[in-house]
């Protein structure tokens, strides 16, 4: 859309011209989280004005008509009604546009901001079924970063600044529709993009979120029963967003996420709630996956978690992590049936076999990991084996190097099933296919597609992709390295030997013309 690509390179642009010297992993912390806060706080005036709670005078915004009205004994229960249906409230003092009136009014002090969110905070505690969503979502805007401003009141100019920027956001298209998600999903590409290594940890490549997507809603059809998707290690949340994305229409989602970081963590619960997703069809975690299984008993609003396996599970875990794979986790139920623990230094099997112990018995888990789990031997070995025995690993799918934030090094997308009726392995080689772009190799809607439909027919392409027997994969000892299955090799031009020396003698007959010519010529020249 033009509209989204028009507001979103401009706010890019000066949000780029505010940060000054202030890195952009960090800078995403005030323009995002203020982008949230209009969010909710709009999102609030809607509900107010749509379900009548407010009495309507002719004249008047629905700001000031709330901060008229919720006022004094009344204001805890406008509050209260409020979070009962959106799991959160904004008392009248604190709404964006009282934000924006006292900026415009220079009536802002620098509490006013630290007050906002915190009274935020309290809010969000009304309703004891979302505060799990919202308490704490602001904690990473740091409002004492000198870097802001030497002192509290250059400080408060700067967010002063930030505020009008994000306040001069058009959240809806020319036809009306509302792009305010697909802005906000910009933003995070645009500042994993600027933050070098540190936006692999908080952002997926939209490209390769749309094949894990695609292949997991493969033949799904509408239900009126929830679709479940989870993602152990969901960084910005994105990832769980495009598997929505690709179900069809009007199916209704319940989306399950852990996080480990805990600012990665609150840009998951945002991106989320700004892509319209209710707080009672999200359920994240600030956890480490490993460490504290999913679900872990009842959740902080004290509801037991029963969905223990779900009807996706996707994703882009840390490649290669440190872990504590102690022996007691040999009890472990994710681990056990393995007989051993992914290597200490190296967590990407730990990933593996957690997301199939929660993956339901008609589901798809599609997950991206380095080539080393391929092809590793020792206890990885041990292991690939036995998920192999088991009949769980349905494709390998080889992606071109350099298509993340972070690191250039190749990845496959490796996809499992439960109750698999063949046992066979599908190779996909689409490591050449990409477009090169001016920092990184970006895959286009032919690459995507390709992908998918090679993944749905099943069937060998040349050059491109191989179903293997599972004799095919015994024979390679259980290695799954990607050439052992689809053959790449392009036959070299053969050479003509008389035509290369028929040219060598021309070469030397022009040589040694050329020099009986410069030789001529520097004898005029009496050089000689």
């Amino acid at each position: 859309m033009s509209d989204l690509q028009t507001i979103s390179s401009k706010l890019w642009a000066m949000a780029n011209e505010l940060r000054g010297n202030m890195d952009a992993a960090e800078y995403k912390n005030y323009i995002l989280a203020f982008m949230f806060y209009r969010y909710l706080s709009e999102r609030q005036e809607q509900y107010l004005v749509t379900n009548n709670v407010l009495d309507v005078e002719p004249g008047k915004s629905v700001n000031q008509l709330y901060r008229e009205q919720a006022v004094g004994e009344d204001l805890p229960d406008y509050l209260q009604d409020i979070s009962s249906s959106l799991g959160y409230a904004i008392a009248p003092d604190d709404t964006w546009a009282s934000l924006v009136g006292k900026i415009e009014n220079s009536a802002i002090v620098p509490s006013d901001f630290q007050d906002m969110f915190d009274h935020f905070n309290n809010n969000a505690a009304l309703n004891r079924e979302a505060v799990q969503d919202f308490r704490g979502v602001f904690n990473d805007v740091n409002l004492g970063d000198s870097r802001l401003g030497s002192s509290t009141n250059e400080r408060a100019k700067s967010l002063s600044r930030i505020v009008k920027l994000v306040d001069s956001i058009e959240y809806k298209s020319d036809d009306g529709t509302d792009i305010l998600g697909a802005i906000y999903e910009y933003l995070i590409g645009q500042f994993a993009a600027s933050a070098g290594k540190k936006g692999g940890e908080f952002y997926t490549p939209h490209e390769v979120s749309e094949i894990i997507s695609r292949v997991v809603a493969l033949g799904r059809e509408k239900s009126d029963e929830f679709f479940t998707v989870y993602d152990p290690a969901m960084g910005s949340g994105s990832l769980l967003l495009t598997v929505g994305q690709n179900l069809p229409e009007g199916q209704p989602i319940k989306y399950y996420g852990q996080e480990l970081n805990t600012t990665t963590y609150n840009l998951a619960r945002m991106n989320l709630m700004m892509h319209g997703v209710p707080f009672n069809n999200m359920t994240l975690s600030n956890a480490d996956t490993l460490e504290a299984d999913w679900p872990d008993g009842p959740d902080a609003r004290g509801i037991d978690q029963p969905n223990c396996s779900f009807d996706a599970v996707v994703a882009n875990p840390p490649y290669s992590a440190h872990w504590d794979n102690s022996e007691a986790k040999l009890k472990d139920p994710r681990f056990k049936e393995y007989g051993k623990l992914a290597p200490r230094t190296k967590a990407d099997y730990a990933f593996v076999l957690h997301g199939i112990y929660h993956l339901g018995p008609e589901g798809t888990m599609a997950i991206v990991l380095p080539h080393g789990v391929l092809f590793r031997g020792a206890a990885e070995g041990v292991i690939r084996k036995t998920v192999i025995d088991k009949n769980y690993l349905d494709a390998v799918i080889g992606l071109p190097a350099n298509i993340f934030y972070g690191t250039g090094i190749p990845t496959v997308i490796l996809v499992f099933k439960k109750n698999r009726t063949t046992k066979d392995i599908l190779f996909i080689d689409a490591s050449r296919e990409f477009e090169k772009a001016k920092n990184q190799n970006r895959l286009t809607e032919e690459n995507i597609s390709k992908v998918v439909e090679t993944y749905q027919r099943r069937e060998d392409v040349e050059k491109y992709a191989h179903v293997a027997t599972l004799d095919e994969i015994r024979e390679n000892d259980y290695n799954l390295n990607i050439p052992r299955y689809v053959d790449t090799f392009e036959q070299e031009e053969e050479i003509d030997l008389d035509e290369v020396r028929r040219q060598l003698e021309q070469d030397k007959r022009e040589i040694a013309e050329l020099e009986a010519k410069i030789a001529e010529t520097l004898k005029t020249l009496g050089v000689q």
